[in-house]
């Protein structure tokens, strides 16, 4: 069924989630880029709450699309828009988790690739709460995403050639390491992000 059957509004439950869904993806990511200078053990905690709360979310949004027979968008669609939402914040919880546990200092690649990361949390945010009324904004949202997961994807490699150019001392080795797997959780992060997008693209496709 399209998005059109039974109106198009934002009473419509599955939308509501969905930009519940959305504004908590943003205060993960948020949280993250707060507390990426000081990662102890209070920051973890509070992250995983995070992270609970996301999943939260999910489960209770699954649960309705179990009970529903008719939903206003296709299932699969509903599905991993939350799947992608929850993901990301996930990934902002093990980032903050590798940081902490494997004392990982934040530098400028990971300060750069984070702030990218929140701004395509916020256009995911904006997008979705524009589905209902304005499906071609929330298009051009959801292409920006794209636009910043690719300026992500350039820092991460940026990010890694470094890291390996300043491989010279084999002492270094395993803090280097620890360093990668920091990128690569964020770079997941965005990752993510751009799957929502193009789940978003092809919502935006239908309505059109």
């Amino acid at each position: 069924m399209g998005w059109f059957d039974g109106g198009l509004t934002e009473k419509n439950r599955f939308l509501s989630m969905l930009i519940a869904q959305a504004a908590k993806t943003v205060e993960g990511i948020r949280y993250l880029e707060s507390t990426i200078e000081d990662v102890g053990p209070e920051a973890v905690e509070k992250s995983r709450a995070l992270a609970e709360e996301a999943a939260e979310l999910r489960s209770v949004l699954i649960d309705e699309l179990h009970k529903t027979f008719v939903t206003p968008l296709d299932r699969e669609d509903i599905f991993n828009l939350s799947h992608c939402y929850e993901d990301m914040v996930r990934y902002a919880e093990t980032t903050i988790e590798g940081m902490s546990i494997l004392n990982v200092s934040a530098d400028d690649h990971i300060r750069q690739m984070v702030a990218l990361a929140c701004e395509e949390a916020r256009q995911l945010e904006l997008a979705i709460l524009r589905l209902a009324q304005n499906p071609r904004v929330a298009g051009d949202h959801a292409r920006e995403v794209r636009t910043l997961e690719r300026a992500v994807e350039r820092l991460y490699r940026a990010a890694i050639k470094d890291l390996f150019a300043r491989a010279t001392d084999p002492l270094l080795l395993p803090g280097l390491f620890y360093r990668r797997e920091v990128y690569r959780h964020i770079s997941n992060m965005s990752d993510r992000a751009d799957s929502a997008a193009n789940v978003l693209g092809m919502v935006v496709m239908k309505l059109a």
